[in-house]
């Protein structure tokens, strides 16, 4: 940083159907009859392109049982394949998909991010993570999932695999020598032999590593064993915080995750999911969550918050406080989502109603709603506090909320000096500010 400068605030967006926010596609001017066109998530790319966001992501469900009427198909293409045809529209955003360690092969998902990376010279990320759902393992010859301990396991294997895939060769042994009739140079490009308890890999990649070094690693767990994983192999990760309280004993884990490990002065970035609802008042904004709140269908918000529980919540009575839950150390599920809904409930002992309107869009992640001065005077105490360098922003509608945060919120970090007001590098990692990936 120089002299003065303040710190900079990166961004980037999680594309989800047509907004994060369960009642989205019941409003009147949403976009759901889009989700399964590519030109409309092209140009949801193109706007956050406009509003130099650093990268648009994708995350993944490889299942869909179709059990529910309001069961919405939001993963309806292949995040890669999604990104590839969002590629050619664009020039200078990060694109980042989620990878499986559960049921991905290594060579193959490798392969398929080394080649986006090269198509866009630089512009990939990849979100690691282990599934966690038996529907999903049941479309991969599983009769169920791995326990959470082997699914980590695997992860580990898997992330290191992949690194060595990446880097397996440079470019620069393509020799194209006519008159040596030497078209490569076999001596540098050997195999990875990789022999483990999951993936046996002899290698090399068929594609050499990319104009950034390698893709940017990703990661979204929470749990013991994510967050040892991320201070591993992470480059940056995604997290689910309700509150600075909350995002402040991430960043401590996170932190004293890495002294364990050799480069234990690494910095990796966090970047907490962030849920705004913006207008020229607070009223004006008030008034966008209102009208989404007032058409959320209570069994669908049930059925979400059971899945976040691991138990059925469905026969619970909304008017009603929230019955005692077990502490964190106890919980099986997804650690991140149900510390949060700890948290909301220790700050504001709400009644089920409540809980489910603070949870309906995207999960009791963090909530700004107000003004574009309020909202981003909130940003940066987070910034400033050290607990976030970014943020993912998860709009409740799409197009809608994301057109409003370009339009709105990054004209007043500009005005700021807190965010970029144009692309200064190409790839993903000069626009995070990280160095080339090299191992």
């Amino acid at each position: 940083m120089k002299g003065n400068q303040r710190k900079q605030i990166h961004l980037g967006v999680l594309l989800y159907g047509c907004g994060h926010h369960q009642a989205a596609w019941l409003m009147p001017d949403s976009s759901i009859e889009c989700i399964g066109n590519i030109s409309y998530y092209q140009s949801l790319a193109q706007l956050a392109e406009t509003g130099c966001f650093d990268a648009v992501f994708f995350a993944d469900n490889q299942s869909f049982p179709a059990n529910d009427p309001n069961e919405m198909p939001a993963f309806w293409l292949d995040p890669v394949v999604n990104l590839t045809a969002i590629s050619q529209v664009t020039n200078y955003v990060g694109l980042v998909s989620t990878i499986s360690s559960t049921f991905s092969n290594p060579y193959t998902a490798s392969r398929q991010l080394l080649s986006l990376d090269h198509i866009t010279n630089g512009r990939v990320g990849w979100n690691l993570v282990t599934s966690m759902r038996d529907e999903e393992a049941l479309n991969h010859s599983m009769p169920e999932l791995p326990s959470h301990d082997k699914r980590y396991e695997k992860a580990e294997e898997f992330a290191a695999l992949m690194n060595k895939l990446f880097l397996s060769w440079d470019n620069k042994e393509i020799l194209y020598n006519r008159a040596e009739k030497q078209l490569i140079n076999p001596v540098n490009i050997q195999p990875v032999d990789h022999n483990g308890t999951y993936f046996k890999v002899k290698g090399p990649s068929t594609t050499p590593k990319s104009p950034q070094g390698k893709p940017v690693a990703m990661q979204a767990g929470a749990s013991k064993q994510g967050i040892a994983l991320a201070a591993k192999y992470a480059d940056a990760v995604y997290s689910v915080s309700w509150n600075l309280n909350q995002a402040k004993k991430y960043r401590m884990k996170l932190d004293e995750q890495v002294k364990q490990y050799e480069d234990c002065n690494r910095h990796i970035k966090v970047f907490p999911g962030l849920v705004t609802y913006v207008g020229r008042t607070h009223e004006e904004a008030l008034a966008k969550k209102s009208a989404l709140d007032e058409k959320l269908p209570i069994e669908t918000a049930l059925k979400q918050l059971s899945f976040f529980l691991q138990q059925d919540c469905s026969k619970w009575d909304i008017e009603l406080k929230v019955p005692p839950l077990p502490p964190a150390e106890e919980f099986m599920g997804p650690v991140g989502r149900y510390e949060t809904i700890l948290e909301i409930i220790k700050d504001t002992q709400p009644t089920v109603k409540e809980l489910l309107g603070y949870l309906n869009a995207g999960g009791g992640h963090f909530t700004l709603i107000g003004t574009p001065e309020k909202i981003v005077d909130q940003m940066e105490v987070w910034i400033e506090a050290g607990v976030a360098d970014g943020f993912n922003l998860m709009p409740p509608t799409l197009p809608g909320s994301l057109e409003d945060f370009v339009e709105l919120i990054v004209p007043e970090m500009q005005k700021r000096d807190i965010f970029r007001k144009q692309y200064e590098g190409h790839t993903l990692r000069e626009h995070l500010g990280l160095p080339i990936g090299i191992s």
